[in-house]
């Protein structure tokens, strides 16, 4: 096992420890189903933006992919039903995610710019899409489209949890086990070398950034069904918690390194701070120093190991 793995592991181990010793209800199942799905959000967006970090992009257009794709959620739902609903969601969430990618490769801009360009974009959308308001689904769908954010009979896990779960496997299945998950690293690497070798370099990062979208289209799914509503603010900045988890757990910004269950521990950092500062009744004002801090040192060991490895 490598430095970083190990790393990740004894801090989110010694993070469980702490809290388990400094209070009694942390390992309840009550605060454990509850820090599963608070988890949830982040941890969609995180399987979609460590894919595009291991293949050399980054996707700051992530958040309004999510609010876009929970508008189009709640208005097909409207019109055709919840099923339509989910599906219309998830298919824009790919189109948009496509569409990022496809601008990236054609402009060959910095994939910084260009999703932040067009997370603008898509947030006029969601205006354009809700005139500004909050979008609800007809009182006879309501309950329907709700469901989705429901615990379920195994221990009260919810819904959004066990998705998060198999969203989570997929990826990992993907990037270890398939020639596209090869690619992504051998691109992310060196993609001049990956182009030589007769790997479609821009193909691949479309691809990164449709699974991105469609992360973001189950996150907005999530969202709009736990609030039985959807807006064109929601999920404002969330892409920067994703990529904050994705480094914490590990995943290079340089590209080529990282893995999915690294940025799921990520997610699992932030969430036990987060929850640890509830759990022990400490000032949340705290909390964006010690996140920041825990980011601002990942980065320094991954460009550490970077150096050292040369």
């Amino acid at each position: 096992m490598r430095v970083r793995d190990l790393g990740i592991l004894l801090a989110l181990t010694a993070l469980v420890g702490a809290l388990s010793l400094a209070t009694g209800t942390f390992l309840t199942q009550g605060n454990l189903v509850n820090l599963l799905d608070q988890a949830v959000i982040v941890g969609l967006l995180t399987c979609g933006i460590t894919m595009c970090m291991i293949g050399g992009v980054f996707d700051l257009s992530a958040s309004a992919v999510l609010a876009v794709s929970a508008i189009v959620a709640v208005l097909v739902t409207r019109a055709a039903g919840v099923g339509a609903g989910i599906a219309a969601a998830v298919l824009a969430g790919a189109l948009m995610g496509a569409v990022s990618g496809t601008v990236v490769v054609l402009s060959r801009v910095h994939s910084f710019i260009v999703t932040l360009a067009l997370s603008i974009v898509y947030r006029g959308l969601a205006l354009v899409l809700t005139g500004g308001a909050i979008v609800y689904p007809d009182a006879a769908r309501l309950t329907a489209f709700q469901s989705l954010s429901w615990p379920t009979v195994l221990g009260g896990v919810t819904v959004p949890s066990l998705m998060l779960l198999v969203v989570a496997a997929v990826t990992s299945l993907v990037l270890w086990r398939t020639t596209l998950g090869r690619r992504v690293y051998a691109v992310g690497g060196n993609p001049e070398a990956a182009r030589l070798s007769g790997i479609r370099v821009g193909r691949v990062r479309v691809v990164v950034f449709t699974v991105s979208g469609v992360c973001a289209a189950l996150a907005g799914l999530v969202l709009a069904a736990r609030g039985g509503s959807a807006q064109a603010s929601m999920g404002t900045l969330l892409e920067l918690s994703a990529i904050a988890a994705a480094v914490i757990g590990g995943t290079s910004i340089l590209g080529g390194e990282g893995a999915i269950w690294r940025g799921m521990a990520g997610v699992a950092i932030l969430t036990l701070i987060g929850n640890g500062f509830n759990l022990l009744g400490w000032d949340t004002t705290y909390e964006p120093i010690v996140e920041g801090l825990l980011i601002l040192a990942a980065v320094t060991t991954d460009h550490a190991l970077r150096r050292h490895r040369a």
